[in-house]
């Protein structure tokens, strides 16, 4: 049977007849109609917070709305009205309607300083330093950038640039002599400031949220060091041994286009998590995907029956033409043709309770019951490094994974945005905007909710640890005797 949380990775965009008269009070206005008609979360939240709160909320952003100069300015404004409701499981978006152009175009003739420099001699100069420091030689794709210092402050400019432009000896950066603030001049070369700058080790600069890797003095390698920018950096899932007691496999993402290449890396190190003691499963920054991405993983924790509590779906016209439109369209969406007739009993019973939130599952049960034939005896311990970049799908695999035995979470509080989900998204009268909202509602909630709450570590790494040595303070507790 195809499973409901499989759902929601198939975004199916409708249009919605409502006023023609396309301005940015209208288009509030139909979103505002829309999403109280057919949002799973809206009146759970007005029950919550009361009708007055929201007639204030109304009031206060239709004064802003009437004072709208352009579309990206009535974008914010929606999607900050909407936060009213929740943290996640909505968006508001532009339609593009209009041609690409070229990115580079708007920023053509803009002025750039020339940094001066004897660039064969700054990179002698460079190669005698002994400590680590700032100046030298660093690379951010796709750009290579020397630092060194004039004055009262660093400069970074442009060795080799892969973007067309940027040229040599052209300013890239500044940060003043203390190293606290400085500006990052983007790709269009606006300018950002920045005020988180350290070193990490003795081979990475961080600015921000920006990241230079040093080429020039070379230092020797920190392996720890390494490691984490291999696995914050990773697009796809591995598996690397840290000592003979300790596997660690990084889950960027849920996303089930990523579930063959998770399902892979457990089947290929299969005799290597069944023989060692120790897991971490660092799945920092996953925003979740597809439950199905996680089924490979859940032996390996598993200790006793998990209980999992189900979702109900809310039933309206606009809402349950999603399910209608997967059961005709089915091909288009990879749909297999033996679980047709399962989409086509789900809409049959949608269609027959409008107005109500309905449970999809044949035995009508509000909880699922995982029961697995065996226990794995490895791994012993389980650490899963958690933090506020997991939502969704990556707060279901902490519910589930948290009822083992084994399993400890090591980090922040996640997100918390699961409790409303199944999003669905709609086009604006006029194509100029699209609305997501959400058409299921948990069965935990009110008494275990997750959204605007989160899930909270059995270890808090507080931030006099650097998220750097988070592996490290993972593996010194599950290996401590």
């Amino acid at each position: 049977m195809l499973k409901i949380k499989t759902l929601l990775l198939i975004f199916i965009s409708s249009s919605f007849s409502f006023a023609q008269n396309c301005n940015c009070e209208s288009n509030y206005q139909w979103v505002k109609k829309t999403f109280e008609e057919n949002d799973a979360g809206y009146q759970y939240v007005i029950d919550q917070k009361g009708a007055p709160a929201y007639q204030a909320h109304n009031n206060e952003f239709l004064n802003k709305i009437k004072n709208v100069k352009s579309d990206t300015e009535c974008q914010q404004i929606i999607y900050d009205w909407l936060k009213f409701f929740r943290s996640g499981h909505f968006s508001i978006s532009k339609i593009d309607n209009t041609s690409q152009q070229n990115p580079t175009a708007a920023v053509e003739n803009i002025k750039t300083e020339m940094v001066k420099v004897d660039l064969e001699k700054f990179k002698k100069e460079v190669l005698t330093k002994k400590d680590s420091d700032i100046e030298g030689i660093w690379e951010t794709g796709p750009y290579t950038i020397g630092i060194k210092k004039f004055g009262d402050s660093y400069k970074g400019f442009i060795i080799t640039s892969g973007a067309e432009n940027w040229k040599p000896y052209e300013l890239k950066l500044v940060i003043k002599a203390d190293k606290t603030t400085g500006t990052f001049y983007l790709r269009n070369k606006s300018a950002q400031e920045i005020n988180n700058i350290r070193l990490i080790g003795k081979n990475y600069l961080g600015l921000g949220e920006f990241t230079l890797k040093r080429i020039s003095p070379q230092f020797e390698k920190e392996e720890s060091i390494e490691t984490y920018f291999e696995t914050i950096k990773a697009q796809k899932p591995f598996l690397k041994v840290l000592n003979k007691t300790t596997l660690l496999l990084r889950i960027p993402s849920f996303n089930g286009a990523l579930k063959k290449d998770i399902d892979s890396v457990i089947a290929a190190n299969q005799s290597k998590i069944e023989s060692t003691e120790n897991l971490i499963i660092d799945i920092r920054n996953n925003g979740g995907g597809s439950d199905s991405s996680f089924d490979k993983i859940i032996p390996y924790l598993y200790t006793n029956p998990i209980r999992s509590i189900r979702t109900q779906f809310y039933s309206t016209k606009l809402n349950n033409q999603r399910m209608l439109d997967l059961y005709e369209n089915y091909q288009k969406y990879g749909i297999p043709k033996e679980e047709r007739e399962y989409l086509k009993k789900a809409y049959d019973k949608l269609t027959r309770n409008l107005g109500k939130f309905v449970s999809l599952q044949d035995d009508g049960n509000i909880v699922g019951i995982n029961k697995l034939d065996k226990i794995s005896p490895y791994p012993k311990n389980v650490g899963i490094i958690i933090n506020d970049g997991n939502g969704s799908t990556a707060e279901e695999f902490l519910l589930a994974a948290k009822q083992s035995k084994k399993v400890k979470l090591f980090g922040t509080t996640t997100a918390g945005v699961l409790d409303i989900s199944n999003m669905y998204f709609i086009n604006s009268p006029c194509n100029e905007f699209k609305l997501g909202y959400s058409l299921s509602k948990s069965f935990r909630i009110p008494e275990m909710a997750i959204d605007g709450k989160g899930i909270q570590p059995d270890y808090y790494i507080d931030r006099t640890i650097p998220d750097y040595q988070w592996i490290d303070y993972v593996n010194e507790v599950l290996n401590e005797k």
